[in-house]
């Protein structure tokens, strides 16, 4: 185990400890929330956008769950401000697991990319490409 691994695992803790932006929006452009069964992680994304309405100025979560779930939507909502909403419709499991810096057994995938999926899927229905009422749920 290298130390670049120990690194990252620090990190993870660290956003897990202490969640960056953690908390909802007053009045978000879009909000959504998603949960991995098989782990029992929910998480909420909230997402305030630029005057256009393309970019992403303000991201929070909330949410419960394992260490992977929550780093990961805690490093997210740091790394999609500034994105486009083109952008983070073209973000894929492997950003995100890159992003997390560690390598994740495939029962945690769902874990790492449940806040990625869970944005994706708000900015859907944002556009008025998936319908409101369906759940993200992320499972191997």
């Amino acid at each position: 185990m290298g130390l670049g691994t120990d690194m990252y695992r620090q990190q993870i803790l660290d956003h897990y400890k202490s969640p960056r932006n953690y908390g909802e929006l007053e009045d978000p452009d879009f909000s959504h929330t998603g949960e991995n069964p098989s782990c029992g992680d929910t998480i909420q994304m909230d997402v305030r956008l630029d005057d256009d309405g393309e970019e992403i100025e303000y991201v929070t979560f909330t949410g419960d769950g394992c260490a992977i779930s929550q780093a990961s939507a805690s490093m997210l909502s740091e790394r999609l401000v500034g994105m486009t909403l083109e952008e983070l419709e073209a973000l894929e499991t492997d950003d995100i697991v890159e992003m997390l810096g560690v390598t994740i057994s495939p029962m945690r995938i769902p874990c790492a990319v449940l806040g990625n999926q869970v944005a994706k899927d708000g900015a859907k229905i944002h556009k008025g490409e998936l319908d409101p009422a369906s759940e993200t749920i992320t499972e191997d």
